[in-house]
């Protein structure tokens, strides 16, 4: 699986049109190289292939291909539903995602292919703070505007929801430890350490706080049509990313009982599916780890983690219980914070071994 939509793209800012594909400096330039048109490429470069080799496949290989991942997702979602209406089901799922990075931890002097085995729950929620509204010229008190203010910010102070350390998060810092020397030793024990390590890991900052917990981002506002008017409702909208050990139901009921604390209702406008963890111990994992590090130049260790992000690969969930996120590009931090920014691009060398990869895996699968 690799998806073939891309988010917008202005084009000021680009050293190269955004959608020109322009090939400069050993780079392929524009929207979606990297999310996903180049995954989608090699996936199918290699297929290509080996057909054109006369290879036959060991067992059935199944592709796809989305047109609208960046969204709602809703193609994968209706072809995961005619799938199941066949009764048809897979030993394995591998789908864009985590990628190989260089110093994934500051301090860790090492090359990991970062391999998602399970990806967070999305819910979409509405939070709304009511009153009989009123003349600005003699306000109350705890106005609608100002409840939801005082709510945002006590969420924003406090850790309001369970904090827990997956198995998958602690053999990630394992695998990386081994490449932060002193400071490693701790991580190395991380398996071992899970509850107090857990604790530390949102104070170390966001990324690192969203592998052990729910997260949640206020990200819309609304309420109010006159400066001179205390607003009768008010509202705001926030996407909350749900941890494992937590879940949905559980991170929403937490976020609803903070809520009612300063008088605000809560309302789901949308519950992702969920996802299971693969094993991160199993087959299909290994058979990643195995094709990278015989395919991709440069490759220390392959490590599991958990995606924050959303891909297509929840809605094929039901359908197998190894689902893989990999894409075997090696990319560095400027590219990563290019997704979905400005001058997004992949480099030609990453793509010949990302072809190698996937000539592997069909092969060994």
């Amino acid at each position: 699986m690799n998806h073939h939509d891309g988010v917008p793209a202005r084009a000021d800012g680009w050293k190269n049109p955004p959608f020109s594909g322009e090939v400069a400096e050993g780079k392929i330039w524009g929207r979606g190289t990297l999310d996903d048109k180049g995954g989608l490429w090699a996936m199918f470069q290699a297929a290509d292939e080996l057909a054109a080799e006369g290879y036959v496949p060991a067992r059935d290989i199944y592709f796809m291909s989305d047109c609208n991942e960046e969204t709602l997702g809703q193609g994968a979602k209706a072809v995961a539903a005619w799938l199941r209406s066949q009764g048809i089901g897979f030993e394995a799922v591998f789908d864009e995602g985590g990628d190989i990075v260089r110093e994934p931890i500051s301090g860790a002097k090492g090359t990991i292919a970062m391999v998602g085995v399970g990806e967070k729950s999305v819910v979409n929620l509405k939070f709304t703070a009511k009153s009989s509204g009123g003349h600005a010229s003699t306000p109350e008190k705890n106005t609608p505007l100002v409840r939801l203010g005082k709510f945002m910010a006590y969420v924003d102070r406090h850790q309001v929801f369970d904090v827990d350390m997956p198995p998958a998060i602690a053999e990630m810092l394992k695998v990386i430890g081994r490449y932060m020397g002193a400071a490693g030793k701790l991580m190395g024990a991380a398996d071992k350490l899970r509850k107090p390590l857990g604790k530390l890991m949102p104070v170390l900052g966001a990324t690192t706080g969203a592998l052990v917990s729910t997260t949640i981002a206020f990200t819309i506002t609304g309420g109010g049509d006159a400066i001179n008017v205390i607003p009768g409702e008010a509202w705001v909208k926030a996407d909350m990313r749900c941890s494992h050990h937590q879940g949905r139901d559980a991170s929403i009921a937490a976020i609803t009982k903070v809520a009612a604390k300063f008088g605000i209702e809560t309302e789901v406008l949308e519950a992702d599916a969920e996802s299971r963890l693969a094993d991160h111990n199993g087959w299909a994992f290994g058979l990643v780890s195995e094709a990278v590090m015989k395919t991709v130049p440069g490759v220390d260790a392959c490590a599991p983690y958990i995606m924050t992000g959303a891909s297509d690969s929840r809605f094929l969930d039901p359908l197998s219980d190894q689902c893989i996120r990999f894409l075997p590009f090696t990319i560095d931090s400027e590219q990563l914070d290019s997704i979905h920014g400005v001058n997004e691009w992949v480099s030609v060398d990453t793509l010949v071994p990302a072809v190698d990869y996937y000539r592997y895996m069909y092969q060994h699968v």
